[in-house]
């Protein structure tokens, strides 16, 4: 049986499908699966069992119906028996048609939009847990007769990424205490402000064992991580210097990974470390937070206009962005130390 898995998207979104390809192979060898994604996110995949490929393409190859016909008429030699659209957007829905058309058995993800417009109204929100994105694909495999068990642990099963690709930037034979920290996320509404953070570095370094991994992407970004680092030798930015199979490798190594509701939680979790994540106008009830990581490592203040954005994408209600500002260093530090000495 030939299955073809969809999920182009954000990078987080992408990240959250691998524990559930993963259990799906390992748990369904007889099957062959192709995963179909945006090409840079193949290194997510690099891992996985012997029975998933991954296939991927720039979308801006393939525009408007008669550029999905063309990748669909590429798609359909591969003899798919079933696909699983765990996107359902525009293009895929497009895709998903043409190999219905043809016979193939489809099915996709259910989103949970009026229940998630529910936990983000401004009054009377329905605060309760929604199901994770990883169900919602589970459900999708589910729809095609493929049950699984979420046995994932690492990319690295009960391994870590391999030293050498970031040998350059730290060196495992004399690790100390190697936290991460990914102070950006893709809205304004997920992130701290840099002054909470930089107090949080700053403790961090008092302890001469600590060793800080500033992560980040973009110009703008590495601007203000090289600002945070400043000064400090203990502090070492990881941003525009790895591959992105570099930076997995290197947090599979962390003791702890500082993130905002982000790519980088997710990318850290896939790796089978702790993430202690903040939340600010979103909310782990929307089912974003990072695979295997456990609400006690959440920070995040209470709030009656909490969560205002399932993305963190809207303007702030109050204008103040006090679900942000609130969050003290010190909640921080002490959810860190539960995984580094103090």
């Amino acid at each position: 049986m030939r299955l073809l898995i969809i999920r182009f998207s954000a990078l987080g979104d992408v990240a959250m499908s691998v524990p559930v390809v993963d259990s799906l192979a390992r748990q369904h060898p007889e099957l062959c699966i192709t995963v179909l994604s945006k090409s840079f996110m193949h290194p997510l995949f690099a891992h996985t069992p012997d029975n998933v490929s991954f296939k991927g393409v720039n979308l801006n190859d393939y525009k408007g119906i008669v550029g999905l016909f063309k990748l669909y008429e590429e798609l359909k030699k591969e003899r798919f028996d079933a696909v699983a659209d765990i996107h359902d957007v525009i293009r895929t829905k497009i895709l998903r048609f043409f190999f219905r058309l043809s016979g193939v058995k489809t099915a996709h993800i259910q989103k949970g939009r009026s229940e998630k417009k529910a936990l983000c109204k401004p009054n009377s929100k329905k605060l309760k847990q929604l199901k994770s994105s990883f169900e919602r694909y589970a459900d999708v495999l589910n729809a095609l007769g493929w049950h699984i068990k979420p046995i994932f642990h690492s990319i690295y099963n009960v391994g870590k990424g391999d030293q050498s690709l970031f040998k350059d930037i730290a060196d495992p034979a004399i690790k100390k205490n190697w936290i991460g920290i990914a102070p950006f996320a893709a809205h304004t509404g997920k992130i701290l402000p840099l002054a909470t953070i930089s107090t949080v570095i700053s403790k961090l370094c008092d302890n001469t064992s600590n060793q800080i991994f500033l992560f980040g992407g973009g110009k703008k970004e590495i601007e203000s991580l090289n600002s945070l680092a400043e000064g400090k030798k203990q502090v070492t930015v990881v941003a525009g210097r790895l591959s992105m199979t570099g930076e997995l490798a290197l947090m599979s190594h962390l003791d702890v990974m500082l993130s905002m509701d982000s790519a980088n939680m997710h990318l850290a979790s896939l790796t089978g470390i702790p993430v202690v994540s903040i939340w600010g106008a979103t909310h782990p009830y929307a089912g974003f937070m990072g695979w295997g990581q456990q609400a006690e490592n959440t920070v995040q203040v209470n709030l009656e206009c909490r969560p205002c954005s399932i993305y963190g994408n809207k303007p702030c209600y109050r204008g103040d962005y006090a679900c942000l500002k609130q969050i003290a260093a010190d909640e921080i530090l002490k959810k860190l130390y539960l995984f580094i000495p103090k």
